[in-house]
Parts: C-alpha cells; sequence; structure tokens
C-alpha cells in the first residue's frame, strides 16, 4: 500500500512518535503500525525531524544532504550498526526553516556534517523504507515546554508546503526501568499514559505544558523531559487543529508507552 498523494491546497498533518529503540525493527507488530500510518499520510514533499536525541543551541539544522546516519547508542548487536537510510538532504526546507525562525528572532547554526540520528531513521526506515523523501533534522534547542510550543508555531506553515513536521520521543522514558515484554507496564508508565491520553483529547494544552507538576509520577515516566519535549513543537505546529489529535499507535513495549498522535 502506498501513501497518498497530498491533495493541493491541503495542509500535511503534524506528528508526535514514539521511536523506540533500534531493535524496534524486530518486534512483531510496531514496524507494521508504523507502515500503516505512514501509508494512510498523504505523501509529503519533505520531512522535518524534531528528535529527542539532539539537543543543541543555538538551534542547529542538521545534513542538507545525505551523510552518515549517527548511531547513537551503545551496547547493541552488530546488524543494528549497519542499518543504512540514505534519504535525500533537504537544502531548500533547511533555508526555508532557517528564515523563518531567523526571521522571529531566533538563532539557527548550520551543522551539515550532522547525520540523522536513531529518534529519526529508526521510525523513518518503518515509514518509508525507500528513503526517496528528503529529510532534514532540527535540533532542540532548549527543553523548555512553552519555547518549544512557540517554535512549532512558527514552523506551522511548512505544513501547507507539502512538510510532514513529526516530532520523536517516547511518551514515557525511563531506561532505568525496562521491563521484559509480557511482564506488562509498571503503575507509574500506565498512569502518565492515562493522563497524557486524557489531556490530549481534552486539549487541555496548559495541563501539558506542566505536565512536571500536573501529571502523576512525571518523575518517574521523564526523569530527564528530552522525550516528551518534542511533542510541544507538534503541538505548536498543529495549535488550531487540536480537536482532530488521535492517538493513532498506544500500548506498551518493555514498559514504556509508546502513545504516538496525529493532529490533522
Amino acid at each position: 500500500m502506498q501513501a497518498r498523494a497530498a491533495k493541493p491546497g491541503g495542509r500535511m498533518p503534524a506528528l508526535y512518535l514514539s521511536h523506540g529503540a533500534p531493535p524496534l525493527a524486530d518486534d512483531p507488530l510496531w514496524p507494521g503500525q508504523l507502515a500503516a500510518w505512514a501509508a494512510d499520510l498523504p505523501r509529503p514533499t519533505a520531512i522535518l525531524v524534531i528528535s529527542a536525541h539532539w539537543e543543541e543551541a543555538p538551534l542547529a539544522l542538521g545534513a542538507t544532504r545525505t551523510v552518515p546516519l549517527v548511531h547513537d547508542f551503545w551496547g547493541f548487536p552488530e546488524h543494528y550498526y549497519r542499518v543504512r537510510y540514505a534519504a535525500p538532504g533537504a537544502p531548500d526546507l533547511a533555508a526555508r526553516v532557517r528564515g523563518m525562525l531567523r526571521g522571529a528572532g531566533t538563532p539557527v547554526q548550520d551543522m551539515p556534517d550532522r547525520g540523522l540520528d536513531h529518534g529519526a531513521y529508526v521510525p523513518l526506515v518503518e515509514m518509508y523504507p525507500g528513503a526517496g523523501i528528503p529529510v532534514l533534522q532540527m535540533s532542540l534547542p532548549t527543553l523548555d515546554p512553552q519555547r518549544l510550543l512557540e517554535t512549532g508555531r512558527r514552523l506551522a506553515p511548512l505544513r501547507d508546503e507539502g512538510v510532514l513536521i513529526v516530532g520523536s520521543g517516547f511518551f514515557t522514558h525511563n531506561l532505568a526501568a525496562l521491563r521484559h515484554e509480557g511482564s506488562g507496564p509498571p503503575g507509574w508508565s500506565a498512569e502518565f499514559d492515562a493522563w497524557g491520553r486524557e489531556a490530549l483529547e481534552a486539549q487541555d494544552v496548559d495541563a501539558l505544558l506542566d505536565f512536571g507538576n500536573k501529571s502523576p509520577a512525571a518523575r518517574l515516566a521523564h526523569p530527564r523531559t528530552e522525550h516528551f519535549a518534542p511533542l510541544f513543537v507538534t503541538l505548536g505546529a498543529a495549535e488550531g487543529e487540536l480537536g482532530s489529535g488521535r492517538s493513532v499507535i498506544d500500548g506498551f513495549w518493555m514498559g514504556l508507552a509508546k502513545r504516538s498522535v496525529q493532529f490533522g
């Protein structure tokens, strides 16, 4: 099944996805869920990814040409380090993002030799395995939810230009508390996931912005907040359409919530 073509003048959705670790490729369910999701989307002209695995300030734009991937993980079997994803660079999109953000007073730096990290390529290998769509990765310049929301708002017009904006994190992320498959999620992960689902359904952006204080077990669900942070870029890019939000993927992987949502 192929992705449907975007309608002329139509808007691309904005996504937040839980990207998993490199072994996602071997999961019996998750790769098919990502592939089916992509097949149901209009085909993007380019993809802009904001990954939990790249924190860089000032805000940085990665490779605008095809460069080697960043295998930013340790201790995995060798075959995970042999994965390739030679997506075209997106220099035109980089120029557009640079202009939009600098015009709003946000400093932007270029890091052309910085390849896609696993927060970008692990899901994209499953969603767009042909690697035929230009991909640009943008760093998280801060973990402050309000500032990331504002960045997403500035990037929102890209959706009218065929760009798929993807915030890539993990809905709960505590690697010190991973569980074997089949043992069920820990209570803190299930509670945070349920709270987040309800907040998204209620379009309660204020609660989400203050998730460290408003959510149950926030410190266990996110000892550091970098995996929740990309959600705020997505929410900013989707402002005005939050009522269209829906969870496309849910459930748990090794105890972590893999909730992934689409707006528009």
